[in-house]
């Protein structure tokens, strides 16, 4: 394959063989492959708060949709990876949170949940990405939620709270990465941010490059030596489903495999080699309201991005590629639920809009009969007007459950409402403290053990790239 069509080309072929484990032999030999080479690149793929229905279901989705299996999962079929269970637990407790989680990569250790890189007697570890870049790596992240948002700032800076994104974008600053996309636009524009301060300008003044929208990023010139920022929505970045079929919101912001895809394209350059770290962390977001259009159809956009990793990594022979996620959230699955399975979980491909499309269109003043017509126009579902009313109620007193929730709408009932319609039926609102998947492809995929602890993945990064 030639370089320049590495670019066109941002899946890999999928075998037809059912999928099978990669354990004993054939774990082994995926593993020597690569000769024990040092990896020159790292490619830490992370979609955030994956419960391991959420992979599957994506898989099913893919399947029944495109006859062929997920990228992540073809890589079994292939068995050209190899597989572990990982441990995802905090410094404080069994279920983490994001900023802990990726701060046990980051920086090799568990801290508190809510920390990032800090341990409760306030001792700073240094973040795997300052490490890279100061060993001559270029180093950076993208994401579909904000830049600032804790996985990504775990591989990148020390912070007592992981809510301090006005802090965290300003630390980005001084740390100078090679590259940071994502959502966030309110903790770098002043009329946003509460110092009023511009850091789009500081940014453009210390010789980045920075992008405000999908053309700006799809045009920009990759044999420029600027760092670059790029920041495309406010808060996080549309959900997948939404954005494909909203004009403006396709203009306007890229996709998690475009970003990837440019990110690799702009870091390649770099003699010493590149570390990325890619989240989906709409994944997660999807999963604290139980929205299965947002969930599934997002994580299919995480899997595009795993298509570009691993397309690069099989061009060039140096390049680990690591697929996890930080935590599982909400334990979602397909169940003998609601009579034929298989054409209701079928219903999800038709979806046009997430239930958070549907919901943040709702007023209190609406009748019931124009709830039922926005879901039957966002999802094909009709519901009854039992139904609709009762989740009309709901806007009477704001009382909705669900983490990124602001405005307490009723995700809730609505998912319960649509386990009947879909066979998705989900275990909570919150994160999980399973164990959870874990693969990797590449040179330094010999080192992986069976089953891990998160902050195992520090060293082994360090280690498959000859770092001490």
């Amino acid at each position: 394959m030639k370089r320049r069509d590495f670019f066109k080309n941002t899946t890999i072929l999928a075998a037809g063989s059912a999928m099978a484990p990669l354990t004993g032999l054939a774990a082994e030999r995926a593993a020597t492959d690569f000769g024990g080479k040092t990896a020159k690149n790292i490619i830490f793929m992370v979609s955030d708060g994956m419960s391991i229905g959420t992979l599957t279901m994506a898989n099913l989705f893919i399947q029944r949709r495109d006859g062929k299996s997920s990228n992540w999962l073809s890589l079994y079929e292939q068995q050209k990876g190899v597989r572990a269970l990982m441990d995802t637990a905090s410094a404080n407790a069994l279920v983490t949170d994001s900023a802990a989680g990726s701060s046990a990569w980051g920086g090799g250790v568990r801290v508190n949940n809510g920390s990032l890189n800090v341990s409760a007697d306030g001792t700073f570890h240094k973040p795997i990405l300052q490490k890279f870049k100061a060993a001559g790596k270029a180093v950076g992240c993208v994401t579909t939620v904000p830049i600032t948002h804790a996985t990504p700032a775990g591989f990148c800076v020390n912070s007592d709270s992981r809510g301090d994104q006005d802090g965290i974008a300003t630390q980005y600053l001084d740390l100078r990465f090679d590259v940071m996309m994502g959502g966030g636009t309110e903790f770098f524009a002043a009329e946003k941010r509460k110092d009023k301060r511009d850091l789009f300008a500081d940014f453009t003044a210390k010789g980045f490059s920075v992008l405000r929208n999908r053309k700006d990023m799809m045009a920009h010139n990759a044999g420029t030596t600027k760092p670059v920022l790029g920041v495309f929505h406010e808060d996080g970045l549309p959900y997948s489903l939404d954005r494909e079929h909203d004009a403006a919101k396709k203009e306007q912001v890229p996709t998690l495999a475009e970003m990837t895809a440019t990110a690799i394209k702009l870091m390649e350059k770099n003699k010493n080699g590149f570390v990325l770290q890619v989240e989906g962390g709409r994944v997660d977001w999807g999963a604290h309201a139980n929205d299965v259009g947002g969930l599934i159809y997002d994580q299919v956009a995480f899997d595009e991005a795993v298509g570009v990793a691993l397309a690069f990594a099989e061009q060039h022979g140096d390049t680990l590629v690591v697929m996890t996620t930080d935590h599982g959230n909400a334990n979602p699955g397909l169940f003998s639920a609601g009579g034929d399975v298989n054409a209701n979980f079928d219903r999800i491909r038709s979806f046009q809009h997430t239930n958070d499309w549907i919901l943040n269109g709702i007023t209190r003043n609406d009748t019931a009969k124009q709830v039922i017509e926005r879901i039957e126009a966002a999802q094909g579902l009709v519901f009854k007007e039992a139904e609709a009313a009762e989740l009309l109620s709901h806007y009477q007193k704001m009382d909705g459950d669900g983490l990124y929730n602001p405005k307490k709408l009723p995700f809730k009932l609505l998912a319960e409402l649509q386990v009947p319609r879909t066979s998705v039926s989900w275990g909570s609102m919150g994160h999980s403290g399973d164990y959870v998947e874990l693969a990797m492809f590449g040179p330094g995929s010999e080192l992986l053990k069976p089953l891990v602890k998160n902050t195992d993945l520090h060293q082994l990064m360090l280690r498959a790239a000859g770092q001490k």
